[in-house]
């Protein structure tokens, strides 16, 4: 029985490595990002995109196997500790993947991943969570992708994450 177990995962695991996605990498992260914005501009090691009339920033360091997706969100010096407090709550609970982050007096909406293991849904739908936290800064605080409690909201931000991963069928 132990034996017909192990022979299961070991079936299983092949299986699905022979169905895994090719490893992420610069020129393949730029594919899918000029799929999803044909006006999209190379940018150092990285992209610049818009989802949704939003700047995206995508960063690469392939040394380092890591990858940023980035919307600036304003100014971090007028910040309260209220605001502070909700966006780590936020963090918690229903930023998804995406969070938000201060850097050089700036507060963002990021995305990190290691850059070989992401998948193409992944990067979309971190895209567009990251997208998401940054235009609900201040109200909903949430990635879009599933929410704790009811409402009309996810339906319209998990729109976004529909939209852009029907635009990477094709890739």
């Amino acid at each position: 029985m132990i034996r017909l177990a192990l022979v299961l995962t070991l079936l299983a695991s092949l299986c699905s490595a022979q169905e895994a996605e090719p490893p992420m990498t610069y020129e393949r992260l730029g594919n899918i990002i000029f799929a999803l914005d044909p006006e999209a501009q190379p940018l150092g090691p990285g992209f610049e995109l818009t989802v949704a009339d939003v700047t995206v920033l995508v960063v690469t360091d392939t040394a380092a196997d890591r990858m940023r997706a980035m919307v600036a969100i304003g100014s971090a010096a007028d910040l309260s500790p209220e605001d502070l407090q909700r966006m780590m709550q936020a963090n918690f609970d229903s930023t998804l993947d995406a969070r938000y982050a201060i850097a050089n007096g700036t507060l963002w909406a990021a995305f990190i991943h290691p850059l070989s293991r992401l998948d193409k849904d992944q990067l979309i739908s971190g895209l567009a969570q990251t997208v998401n936290i940054a235009k609900t800064y201040g109200t909903l605080y949430t990635g879009g992708a599933a929410e704790f409690g009811g409402g009309d909201s996810h339906d319209l931000q998990r729109a976004l994450i529909e939209e852009l991963l029907k635009k990477g069928e094709e890739i």
